[in-house]
């Protein structure tokens, strides 16, 4: 990362840069309380923080800030100390001298802690600008990053690598320090350490949300499995690259005629193929032994999770048959979700139904309602037909009662023939608006 590339990247996110006049307010030493430079610090340190990002820098050193990122003609930002103190205070960065060594024991990385924190208010800023710092954000964003890519490569809970591996991944072997102090402290990895004829670094590392586990003898085996795979490979890669020099010398020297070059680096050829294969052979033994205590491990995993579902069930005294019940019942909707998946597929992938087919089927649909709809208006209209000539007979049984209560005319007969009248009266109305209704429904 050139100073140029800084300056470039400054000059497209700050427009007002080459503004000199804003500029130099910008490089004014902080005065005041904390709310008169608090809008000025704040973009000071979200500059650094996106240049950070933007070039993948996890660990700089601070004079590389003030005098390379921020330098315009020999002026530098008078404030740049006090932002970066200030950084410090809140967190955002962290002195290299200030992470627990994951080397050490638990005690003295304890103790470690405590004492980082007590100091951590009174060192000056003359002392932070002599250290290397780190960028806490980045340093976890990198931490994540680094268990994502394990978990990709890895289907168990938990993996060993070596300390060359996670060097690879996190960029380098500053950095690999700071993420591991990270991971560390939070209880995701663990250093590891074997010595036999070599000594060999490597770390046990949590890919789920658990903490990682104590260090056994099976995981020092495992390292060392590890690492004689990764030499293994590298003894490959090796070969593979003296057999491709090999074949082609050997077939520009039969090309140009000389045999006798061509027949020494024909054997070559020959024993870096029979290296090639010894060490494919080698590699492929320890990748079984590896999957071998892999599979061992899920087995233990699963045999203990059977014993605590059965303690538990001991414990709440269930029955055998409830838990079967349970697990069918539990199959059976499985199965119902599957159907319905079935069905779902099925119909989004059906294109065999034309147009043509679907509105004629809608025709169809709809002729049907209307009929029944008709046959609907057809029953309502009888019962209302049926509801009126009870209620017209009512009425005039009714007024013939009164009729007859008054006395008016010779008794019953004429009560009788006064109701008829009525009646007559009344049934060409009930026609007339039956006859009006009957379109209607129609």
């Amino acid at each position: 990362m050139s100073s140029s590339s800084v300056t470039e990247f400054i000059t497209n996110e700050v427009p007002d840069w080459s503004d000199d006049v804003v500029t130099s307010a910008r490089f004014k030493a902080f005065s005041g309380q904390r709310s008169d430079w608090e809008p000025k610090f704040h973009f000071w340190r979200d500059l650094i923080l996106k240049i950070a990002r933007h070039f993948d820098l996890l660990i700089i050193h601070p004079s590389k800030i003030k005098h390379e990122w921020f330098n315009r003609g020999g002026l530098t930002p008078l404030c740049l100390d006090h932002v970066l103190f200030v950084m410090y205070n809140e967190g955002d960065i962290i002195r290299s001298a200030d992470l627990v060594d994951p080397t050490s024991g638990r005690l003295s990385q304890l103790c470690r802690k405590v004492r980082s924190l007590m100091a951590g208010t009174m060192i000056p800023p003359e002392v932070l600008l002599k250290d290397h710092v780190i960028f806490a954000t980045l340093m976890k964003d990198k931490a994540a990053e680094v268990i994502k890519r394990l978990s990709e490569s890895h289907w168990t809970s938990l993996c060993i690598i070596t300390m060359k591996k996670f060097q690879d991944l996190c960029g380098g072997k500053d950095e690999a320090s700071a993420v591991l102090s990270y991971l560390s402290g939070c209880g995701k990895a663990q250093y590891l350490s074997i010595c036999k004829k070599d000594f060999i670094e490597g770390l046990k590392v949590s890919l789920s949300l658990a903490a990682v586990s104590s260090i056994s003898s099976l995981d020092c085996d495992v390292l060392h499995l590890v690492w004689t795979m990764e030499k293994l490979q590298q003894q490959l890669d090796v070969t593979d690259r003296h057999y491709e020099m090999s074949r082609k010398s050997a077939l520009s020297s039969l090309q140009s005629g000389n045999k006798t070059v061509a027949l020494r680096h024909a054997r070559q050829l020959k024993l870096a193929k029979e290296s090639r294969e010894k060490c494919t052979s080698l590699l492929n033994r320890v990748e079984e032994v590896l999957s071998v205590i892999e599979n061992a491990e899920s087995t233990k995993k699963v045999s203990e999770a059977i014993q605590i579902g059965a303690q538990a069930i001991k414990k709440n005294k269930i029955n055998v048959e409830e838990v079967q019940i349970c697990l069918e019942e539990l199959e059976h909707s499985i199965d119902m979700q599957k159907q319905v998946e079935k069905v779902l597929e099925s119909a989004s992938s059906d294109k065999g139904i034309d147009d043509e087919d679907i509105e004629e089927e809608f025709k169809k649909l709809e002729l049907e309602v209307e009929s029944e709809n008709s046959q609907v208006m057809i029953l309502k209209n009888g019962v209302n037909e049926a509801e009126r000539e009870t209620l017209s007979s009512e009425s005039a049984e009714s007024l013939s009662v009164a009729f007859s209560s008054l006395g008016l005319g010779d008794g019953p007969t004429r009560a009788s023939a006064s109701a008829s009248a009525i009646q007559a009266s009344v049934e060409p109305f009930r026609n007339k608006e039956s006859e009006n209704r009957m379109p209607e429904a129609a």
